[in-house]
């Protein structure tokens, strides 16, 4: 026996151990190939009849599986048939065999890469994983045009570990739970919406593994740890029995978090913190209760403009934000505006590349000089702010200015719905994302004309250490615990309390447990989060006094580097949780 070992992505938590299943997932190879022009009206209508097979094949899965998995997960499938119909894909690929006269493979291959483009230059992860949508989609078209049938999940009748060079939202809906144990594989990220159902469904999985297919044969004995993203092809004996131990203490402790699903997110000495959800689309609502969640800490609008050849209009902000506020009411919900920039959306005359988009006309800057766009958006919160507890996030402010003129704005479109008498919640909250190094400098004076602050972590490192996460040369830099990032955040926090505002966090360090504590000691009282991880944090909240977060973190504050920083952090949880941080 020989003992291989594979670093990637921890996507859903887990450690299984079982027989591998070499699972077909390569992509359909199609070759551009020009044609007559009296064949255009055959092949834009061989075209769109593989988009009507495949617009049926997801109402079927749809219909199928939604009694059991439920509104919450079901969004996945709404998504994906939303991109069948959308204009992009679907008026774009009828274009380029009109234009070019090329055969619908090959149009639709271009189509679907020129969507890609404007996806991988956009700064949210989360976002950026949408592309994967679309490539699956695309992918399902293309093996409807060419007659390539697909393996079902559904098919597999004996207990197996899936392998595969990729998996579709689709691919995971279909796994019984009964049968497949987990799954491996080479492309993906924690934020593909496979990733998300699987954490969703309980279905351990690592991702990222890049050869992982190339090295597994089916019938080999794996063992895939969804936690820290390792798969062992192969294990010796000594390795076998440490995962089985690994396996058999991870299911004791999930059933020990589920105790807590519906238990206040409370310290040991009485001080109660807000675990509340991020989310992208409003059937992710219900995800959030489902996990112990207390609200919606961070919804993000901008699947709203992404992907669409036009503007959503005022009616559709106001539907989209409505259904989320009534979902979660009475919890709050914190919506932000748009977090993009005009080049990314496709309109505007604003299409050109820019060098650095992370420093560029994105986020508020844009909607400030795009006013017409503003508007629209913040006239629907407005108006969904009386079904519920809304409340307006503004993203990348910069300074005072901004946050001022931003308010002026607010204020313009308050008054026009006064004169209209449309009525709104005239009492609702204005916060700021704290994500620039400028803003955190000059919190004290943003504190005293924002109602709340929410941190943005993810660009806060990015920015202050002056690295790209997506960088692999530089990637092992971001580190939450560096110093300069922890007096940053100990001052928005002091400037908050000191104004006596509400002081949140939204980026990922929010939901990792090992920084838990700390932030609580540096006073944030909201943490959001993505839903997996709440029962985790809750389990510190529950499990650790104040005080003691509060001596941790000016513990931490003192150690001159995030390596000493991380170390005092990790000494703290193991003495406290040592079942926690053995699952981490």
């Amino acid at each position: 026996m020989n003992e291989k070992a594979f670093n990637g992505i921890g996507a859903s938590p887990g450690v299984v151990i079982g027989r591998a299943y070499l699972l077909d997932r390569r992509k359909v190879v199609v070759a551009g190939q020009r044609i007559e022009e009296v064949k255009v009206k055959d092949e834009v209508a061989r075209f769109k009849k593989a988009v009507e097979i495949s617009k049926a094949q997801l109402e079927e899965l749809k219909k199928r599986f939604s009694k059991g998995l439920g509104k919450s997960h079901a969004y996945i499938l709404e998504t994906l048939i939303m991109l069948l119909e959308d204009k992009m894909l679907v008026d774009g690929t009828v274009k380029r065999i009109k234009d070019l006269r090329v055969n619908a493979e090959g149009a639709l291959k271009e189509t679907i890469d020129a969507i890609g483009l404007k996806f991988d230059a956009i700064e949210d992860e989360y976002l950026r994983e949408r592309k994967h949508d679309i490539e699956q989609v695309g992918e399902r078209i293309l093996r409807n045009l060419t007659g390539h049938k697909q393996e079902s999940l559904a098919d597999i009748s004996d207990e197996a570990v899936i392998i595969a060079h990729d998996l579709a939202p689709t691919d995971t809906l279909m796994m019984r739970k009964d049968k497949i144990l987990g799954f491996a594989t080479d492309a993906g990220s924690r934020t593909s919406h496979t990733a998300i159902l699987a954490r969703s469904l309980g279905i351990p999985a690592a991702v990222g593994l890049e050869r992982i297919t190339g090295a597994v044969k089916t019938g080999d004995v794996v063992i895939v740890d969804g936690i820290h993203g390792v798969v062992i092809v192969d294990p010796d004996e000594e390795t076998f029995l440490e995962y089985l131990k690994k396996q058999r203490r991870y299911k004791y402790f999930e059933q020990e978090l589920e105790k807590l699903r519906l238990l206040p997110a409370v310290t040991l000495d009485g001080d109660v913190v807000h675990l509340e959800g991020n989310i992208e689309l409003p059937e992710e609502v219900a995800s959030v209760a489902e996990h112990g969640g207390t609200g919606i800490g961070l919804y993000r609008t901008e699947f709203l403009f992404l992907n669409r050849p036009d503007l959503p209009t005022e009616e559709q902000h106001y539907q989209a934000c409505r259904h989320v506020a009534e979902r979660a009411s009475p919890q709050e919900v914190v919506i932000r505006t748009l977090d993009v920039g005009g080049d990314k959306i496709g309109f505007g005359g604003v299409s050109e590349k820019e060098a650095n988009p992370a420093l560029g006309l994105r986020a508020i800057r844009f909607l400030l000089q795009r006013k017409d766009v503003f508007k629209a958006q913040l006239r629907g919160i407005l108006r969904a702010s009386v079904h519920g507890n809304v409340k307006i996030l503004f993203p990348m402010i910069s300074g005072l200015a901004e946050l001022r003129e931003a308010k002026m704005v607010l204020e313009e479109v308050k008054n026009d719905l006064r004169t209209e008498d449309v009525p709104f919640d005239e009492n609702v909250k204005v916060g700021i994302m704290i994500e620039i190094p400028s803003a955190a400098m000059i919190s004290d004076l943003l504190a005293k004309e924002a109602d709340f602050f929410s941190v943005g972590t993810n660009d806060l490192i990015q920015y202050t250490l002056a690295i790209d996460r997506a960088n692999e040369h530089v990637a092992y830099l971001y580190e939450p615990l560096d110093p300069a990032v922890l007096r940053l955040l100990q001052r928005v926090s002091q400037a908050a309390h000191e104004a006596r505002i509400p002081l949140a966090m939204c980026g990922e360090m929010a939901g990792d447990p090992l920084y838990a504590s700390i932030l609580l000691g540096m006073g944030f009282q909201h943490l959001s989060m993505n839903v997996a991880s709440i029962p985790w944090v809750k389990k510190v909240v529950r499990s650790v006094r104040m005080e003691d977060a509060v001596e941790l973190a000016a513990l931490v504050m003192r150690q001159p580097t995030a390596a000493h920083a991380r170390k005092t952090a990790e000494t703290f949880m193991h003495d406290r949780f040592p079942d926690l941080m053995a699952e981490l």
